[in-house]
């Protein structure tokens, strides 16, 4: 329910939701949200919205994709296509975008966050390694396998340069 502001918004919702967008970029949802917590009525919300849909200024596809694109690297599907939901993209949109992510780009994405998190640490194994990092993978929304995958490379490449 959006809050109504006890203050006149000075611009119309069209060029509050223009400069919101121009700062970065907005699901539909959201830009409902921030403009109808600044006061606009809904009517002027919703045409203005309409408006932007229009001229392809807010288009929830191409916010998915773009969403997707920033986080994968720190983030796994389950985890990205919550956080589309939560900011109100459709299904279809957000398993498009989720989709886009292949299986290596995924393993890379979390053997870079195994060797991040792991740091300098030493493990005496590499369960010791998975039950410490892969836990923190899985809650970023990182799949079993592609954890145990990127455990199992960053374990591997240790093992051979301390051998060395």
């Amino acid at each position: 329910m959006p809050r109504k502001s006890s203050k006149k918004p000075l611009a119309g919702a069209l060029a509050t939701g223009l400069r919101l967008l121009a700062q970065r970029s907005h699901s539909r949802y959201e830009l409902r949200r921030k403009l109808g917590r600044r006061g606009f009525d809904e009517d002027e919300v919703e045409s203005a919205v309409a408006k932007l849909v229009r001229l392809r200024y807010l288009d929830d596809r191409q916010f998915a994709e773009g969403h997707v694109r920033r986080r994968s690297a720190t983030r796994g599907p389950l985890a990205l296509s919550a956080e589309l939901a939560a900011r109100g993209v459709d299904r279809d949109s957000a398993d498009r975008a989720v989709a886009a992510i292949d299986v290596e780009a995924q393993v890379a994405a979390a053997t870079r966050l195994v060797e991040r998190l792991a740091g300098r640490k030493s493990f005496a194994g590499y369960r010791e390694l998975l039950d410490s990092v892969g836990s923190k993978l899985v809650r970023r929304g990182f799949a079993p396998g592609v954890v145990r995958a990127a455990c199992s490379a960053v374990w591997d490449g240790t093992a051979s340069t301390s051998e060395a």
